[in-house]
């Protein structure tokens, strides 16, 4: 105990999503050549996931704190994190959050930190931290471009046209608008503007990012400006390849490495998105018709006794023709493993700022198909600095498998998609 007395601790206190969580997790995990001991946050059913991720040697460095969430009787303890839970019940795992704030101020007066990091939707957690006088710094876990593009919509009130012409508005949440279907992943609340403004006001003098300035510089600058505050990037925090484990983690590696060098795309959207039946079936067509091999993760909600097999989901007679080009994954791939391998040539992409990052570290080019949130976005700068083609949508907003298909060969042995791969390979981290 007196060893962690000598050092810096530091509170750490995610959203209870896995898109904020993971980044959280890397940034705890950062330091642990430095005198810093680090208490990570969130309720049992997120920490039982974590846990097995870390390594004997950061476990040496990071403690595990249970947020004990009142039980609502809409609100098992296994709905107590966005993963897998319904999206009506959005607003209730908020208001449980809300309603945990009593036990949260007695574990930050029993810990007593030396700095507290959190998120963007628990803005009565800086303010409790201010009178304690524990200094709250807030960690934003996605793109800077997408911020300051959505902060300088919120704050502007003179309609000034933002400053980067790369981003625009008046098409790119029509994505949004067609994936919120019965399962698909919408803002966490209807108030989340006024919450996540009152997160930024409550930081201290900086704001810390999970980006790098050779990617975003320029916006992290405008980002500084428009909230009157220092941007400290953290870099990318992508998790370490080796720490990852599947179970199928060999029967992945192995139908891969029988593959030629970038031959094949890997189709993943994400830990919390489902899609329905429509898009599930452009892109399965599309897949077929670019006449590439391809790893798909599918993901079906959470608890869904009905769960269909692959060749229910899929159209009829789809694993038949397509044969030996296909591996088909349920729920979940180890990501990093496969996009350092060789055989990769592109990746499938909803654009989540953790899967840019990840493409970015093993320069893999991005087929950027944005479903939801920010997504829209993030798609706009893999545009904008050449590392990824983005599909572009119909008039209607939906996935057309000839755009998917245009998409998939020009980064997929065409000589543009070589040139991605160069270009990818320039941002690096």
């Amino acid at each position: 105990m007196d060893t962690k007395q000598k050092r810096i601790r530091v509170l750490m206190f995610p959203w209870l999503a896995q898109g904020h969580i993971s980044p959280f997790l890397e940034l705890a995990k950062k330091p642990t050549n430095r005198n810093l001991y680090v208490y990570f946050c969130s309720t049992a059913v997120n920490l039982d996931s974590i846990k097995p991720k870390i390594s004997p040697n950061h476990s040496l460095s990071i403690q595990f704190i249970e947020l004990k969430l009142p039980l609502l009787p809409q609100l098992p303890s296994y709905y107590q994190t966005t993963k897998g839970l319904p999206p009506h019940l959005m607003n209730t795992l908020v208001k449980s959050v809300d309603m945990s704030r009593d036990g949260f101020a007695t574990i930050l007066k029993t810990l007593d930190p030396d700095l507290f990091i959190y998120d963007l939707f628990q803005p009565w957690a800086p303010t409790l931290a201010s009178s304690l006088n524990i200094p709250a710094i807030l960690f934003y876990t996605a793109s800077v471009a997408a911020a300051s593009f959505t902060f300088h919509a919120w704050k502007n009130l003179k309609r000034e046209e933002f400053p980067f012409p790369e981003f625009y508005i008046n098409d790119c949440f029509m994505p949004i608008k067609s994936s919120r279907n019965e399962f698909g992943r919408t803002p966490p609340v209807s108030s989340s503007k006024e919450r996540i403004l009152l997160c930024l006001g409550h930081s201290s003098d900086i704001i810390l990012v999970k980006s790098f300035r050779e990617l975003e510089g320029k916006y992290m600058d405008y980002l500084s400006i428009l909230l009157n505050k220092k941007i400290g990037p953290t870099g990318p925090l992508v998790r370490d390849a080796s720490e990852e484990h599947h179970e199928n983690e060999k029967e992945i590696l192995e139908w891969l490495t029988k593959k030629r060098k970038a031959s094949t795309v890997f189709v993943s959207f994400g830990s919390e998105y489902y899609l329905s039946n429509k898009e599930r079936e452009a892109i399965a067509e599309g897949l077929e018709l670019s006449g590439v091999y391809f790893i798909w993760v599918l993901r079906f909600p959470f608890g869904d006794k009905d769960k269909p097999k692959f060749d229910e989901a899929l159209p009829e007679g789809y694993l038949e023709r397509i044969g030996e080009r296909e591996l088909m994954v349920e729920d979940w791939a180890p990501q990093a493993k496969i996009l350092q391998h060789s055989s990769i040539g592109g990746f499938v992409s909803d654009c989540g700022w953790s899967s840019v990052t990840e493409s970015l570290k093993f320069g893999v080019p991005i087929i950027a198909m944005p479903m939801c949130v920010d997504q829209p976005l993030n798609a706009r700068l893999v545009q904008a600095v050449s590392v990824g083609v983005e599909v572009e949508r119909g008039k209607d907003g939906s996935l057309e498998r000839e755009e998917i298909v245009r998409a998939i060969k020009q980064v997929v042995g065409e000589k543009d998609g070589e040139n991605i791969r160069n270009q990818n390979h320039l941002f690096s981290p």
